[in-house]
This record gives C-alpha cells, sequence and structure tokens, in this order.
C-alpha cells in the first residue's frame, strides 16, 4: 500500500522541448488537432481522444471521461444517453470544460465552452458507424440509474438483441453533443516546473493568445 510520504515524494522531471507563442497556430482547433495528431501516434497513450468532461448542476461539481468523436470549428462533439446524469446536469447548466490529459507527452489541453445538442441527423450518422454491440448496449443500459445486478443488465442485452436481430435504430434518448469552445489552454510540461502555459480567449470572432505563468 503507497503510505502519504510516499505519495508527496511522487515527482518527475519535465523535459527540455518547450512551446513558443511562434509555435502555435492561431487557430486553436488547429493547433488542437495538431497536438492530437501526435498524441495518437504515441504509442504509450491509450485513446488520445479520451478526455475528462466537467458539469456543475445542484451544487455539484462532476467530472468522468468521454470519447471525442468530432472536432470541426464549430466545436468537440461526443455521444451519450440523454437520459444520463451527465446530459442532465448540461441541460442545467450548458457551462462545460473539457480536458485532455496526455502524460506520456507532458501535454493537455484544457476547454471551456457552452454545450448544445447536435441535431438527430448527426447522432443517426454517427450511431450507424457503431460497432453493433455498442448499439444494443445504447438500448440495455438505463446510464446513471440504480442496477440490481449485472445479470440484470447481461439480460436486458440478450433482449434488444433478439428484438433487433438486423439494423439496430438509434435509441431516441441517446444522441450527441456539441461544445462550441470560449477558451482553450494549451500546456507543456518544462524543467523546475517552469511549464509553457498558453490561453486562447474569443474576442469577437477573433482568438487572442497569452502565455500564462505555470
Amino acid at each position: 500500500m503507497t503510505t502519504r510520504d510516499e505519495i508527496s515524494q511522487m515527482r518527475r522531471s519535465y523535459g527540455d522541448a518547450g512551446v513558443e507563442i511562434t509555435d502555435l497556430n492561431p487557430n486553436p482547433t488547429e493547433q488542437f488537432l495538431k497536438w492530437l495528431g501526435e498524441a495518437a501516434n504515441n504509442q504509450f497513450i491509450v485513446e488520445a481522444n479520451a478526455m475528462v468532461l466537467s458539469t456543475f448542476s445542484g451544487g455539484k461539481l462532476t467530472s468522468r471521461s468521454v470519447l471525442l468523436k468530432d472536432v470541426t470549428d464549430a466545436g468537440f462533439s461526443f455521444f451519450t444517453n440523454y437520459n444520463s446524469r451527465k446530459a442532465k446536469a448540461m441541460e442545467e447548466n450548458s457551462q462545460v470544460s473539457l480536458l485532455f490529459p496526455w502524460y506520456a507527452m507532458e501535454r493537455q489541453v484544457s476547454i471551456s465552452g457552452t454545450v448544445t445538442k447536435v441535431s438527430a441527423e448527426e447522432s443517426d450518422k454517427y450511431f450507424a458507424t457503431r460497432p453493433r454491440g455498442s448499439q444494443i448496449g445504447a438500448w440495455a443500459s438505463s446510464q446513471s440509474e440504480k442496477l440490481n445486478s449485472r445479470k440484470t443488465l447481461e439480460e436486458k442485452f440478450q433482449e434488444f438483441e433478439a428484438k433487433f436481430p438486423n439494423e439496430v435504430p438509434r435509441p431516441p434518448f441517446w444522441g450527441g453533443f456539441l461544445v462550441a469552445p470560449t477558451s482553450f489552454e494549451f500546456w507543456q510540461g518544462r524543467y523546475s516546473r517552469l511549464h509553457d502555459r498558453f490561453i486562447y480567449q474569443k474576442n469577437n470572432s477573433n482568438w487572442e493568445i497569452e502565455r500564462l505563468n505555470p
């Protein structure tokens, strides 16, 4: 078992390779896509498109990992059950944050923005690309609700597997969300904790970039 003293001593020295403001693309979405591509090609990173989604509702801040499924200048898209805890939180408060922690590269990107549902057509299009098992699972899971046993969940899966022997339609309670960014922060670990941090903030239709203290 790890002790408190051992936890306090957990540290590593980050690299010499840094980032200058002149290295950054003036479009934060393009800069993100560049870093995402580098993360996806890094053998030590599992699911480079995994992101931590944080929501605030009912006086509580909640975070969970979800998978990014599309990026455009309009925003960042992901999909989930519309009856889930996160979906209900986003209905109450549309302000959210996303965090991409690429530890193996000593990098992270945090994004703040406003979330809205995507169109039914866009949700249908993405749902059709999912593996059959994932499609059935979307029907079987009453996400975030209490479950008395795993057996019950597996029985529901079998029930919907039999109900949809061929094409599986998208559940009406399942679909996508789009996060329209208002700020991006790019972080690169550096030696002596002198990390490189840059924030992009929206000013009308333009993005302004500033360096932050680490």
